[in-house]
C-alpha cells in the first residue's frame, strides 16, 4: 500500500484534489491518503464553500499559513510542512497546479528526497512576468512523477530536458470534477435569484489586470460595453474588489449592465457557466471548463498555459485590449450559443484513476 500526502492551497486546487482523494478512498486497498490544507486561501468565500460543494472532507492537516507576500506565504508553507513530512513520511506527495502552496511542498519534499507527483505539469505561457509560470517551471524541474493534462504538456516537458520516463499523460483531472458535478449543479437556483436569461459571465483576479489602474478600467469599460447586449454577470474576487475601491473604480459601469456579485460557490458557479452565452475572463480553469461545456470564451491575456482550448475548444486570447474585446464579444453573441468543438484527449472524467495507475507504476520502477 502507497502512504500518500495530497495537498491543497487555494481554490484552484480544490477541484483538482476531489477527484484524487475520492479514487484514493474507493482504492483503500492501494492507496492510503492524508489530506493536506495549506491554508493559501482561507476564507469562508474563497476555501470554504468550495470544499462544501466538492464533498472533500476535512483536511487531515490545517497549515492555517493565510496571506502575505509571495516569499512569505511560501516560506511560512515550507516551516509548517517539513515537520508534517518528517512525521509522516510518505511514499509520494501529490500537488496539483500551479499556486505558491505547489512550490513550496515540493521544494519541502525534494529536500527531504521524498517523491513528489505534481499534477497539471508541462503547463507553459512562456511568460515569466506571471508567478504561477515560476511555480510551474520549478515545481517540474524537481518532481519525480509529471503528470499532464494534454500532449502540449507532454511537449514541452520533453523540450526542457525532462527525462520521458517521469512524465505520463493522464488528462485533465479538473474535468473529472466538473463532469462528477454537472448533475447536482443544475439543482442551482443562482440563475433565478439573479434573473437571468440571456447573460455573460466574467472573471478577474490576475495581478496583471487588476492591480493597474488603467488595465482594470479598460476591462470595466469593455464590460460595460458588451452589457449594452447582454448583461455581464461579474462575480469580484475579494482581491478585485479591494482595488474597485482602492482605485475608485466601483462607479465606471452600469449596475444594469455589469452586474457585481460576491463570489460563488463551487455548484452556483458551474451552473452559472453552464448556462452563459459567453464567458470573458483571466482564469486558466475556466479556459477549461468553457471549452468541455462548449461555451464561447475570452481570455482577457496575452497568452496562455492552455493552448489545446484554443486549438480544440471554444477560447480565443484577446488581450486587454478594449476594442478588441468588444469586437470579440459581439462576434461571439451573434454566434449560436453552444458552438462545435472538440474535446480534447482524455478530458473524459477518467483522469484521476489514471494518476492513481501512474503512481502504482512509477513507484515498481522508481528505487
Amino acid at each position: 500500500m502507497l502512504k500518500t500526502i495530497v495537498v491543497a492551497g487555494a481554490r484552484p486546487n480544490f477541484m483538482k484534489v476531489a477527484p484524487i482523494v475520492r479514487a484514493m478512498r474507493r482504492r483503500a486497498h492501494e492507496f492510503s491518503s492524508l489530506l493536506v490544507h495549506t491554508g493559501q486561501h482561507y476564507d469562508a468565500q474563497m476555501s470554504d464553500a468550495f470544499w462544501r460543494d466538492l464533498k472533500l472532507p476535512e483536511p487531515d492537516i490545517y497549515l492555517g499559513v493565510g496571506s502575505g507576500t509571495h516569499a512569505e506565504q511560501t516560506a511560512a508553507i515550507m516551516v509548517r510542512f517539513e515537520p508534517v513530512v518528517v512525521r509522516e513520511r510518505p511514499d509520494w506527495v501529490i500537488v496539483v497546479g500551479d499556486v505558491n502552496s505547489t512550490l513550496a511542498c515540493a521544494l519541502v519534499c525534494a529536500k527531504l528526497c521524498v517523491r513528489v507527483a505534481h499534477v497539471e505539469a508541462g503547463l507553459r505561457s512562456h511568460d515569466r512576468t506571471m508567478p504561477e509560470e515560476i511555480n510551474r517551471l520549478l515545481t517540474d524541474q524537481i518532481a519525480d512523477l509529471l503528470l499532464t493534462p494534454s500532449p502540449d504538456a507532454d511537449e514541452n516537458l520533453r523540450r526542457e530536458g525532462i527525462a520521458p520516463e517521469k512524465i505520463r499523460f493522464v488528462g485533465n483531472v479538473m474535468i473529472d470534477s466538473l463532469l462528477d458535478n454537472l448533475e447536482r449543479a443544475a439543482s442551482s437556483d443562482i440563475r433565478q435569484r439573479l434573473g437571468l436569461r440571456d447573460y455573460a459571465v466574467a472573471t478577474l483576479h490576475r495581478p496583471s489586470n487588476v492591480d493597474d489602474p488603467p488595465t482594470l478600467a479598460r476591462l470595466l469599460a469593455a464590460f460595460d460595453e458588451i452589457g449594452r447586449r447582454v448583461p455581464v454577470v461579474f462575480p469580484v474576487h475579494p482581491r478585485t474588489n479591494a482595488r474597485l475601491a482602492e482605485f475608485g473604480l466601483n462607479a465606471a459601469f452600469d449596475v444594469n449592465r455589469v452586474r457585481v456579485i460576491p463570489p460563488l460557490g463551487y455548484l452556483d458557479f458551474l451552473h452559472l457557466l453552464s448556462g452563459a452565452r459567453l464567458v470573458l475572463t483571466d482564469s486558466g480553469g475556466i479556459q477549461e471548463e468553457t471549452t468541455a461545456l462548449g461555451i464561447p470564451c475570452l481570455t482577457l491575456r496575452e497568452n496562455t498555459e492552455r493552448p489545446i482550448t484554443v486549438e480544440m475548444g471554444t477560447n480565443k486570447v484577446v488581450g486587454t485590449d478594449g476594442t478588441r474585446i468588444i469586437v470579440e464579444a459581439l462576434r461571439a453573441l451573434e454566434a449560436r450559443r453552444h458552438v462545435a468543438r472538440s474535446l480534447p484527449p482524455l478530458w473524459d472524467g477518467r483522469a484521476a484513476e489514471r494518476i492513481l495507475d501512474a503512481l502504482l507504476e512509477a513507484s515498481k520502477i522508481t528505487p
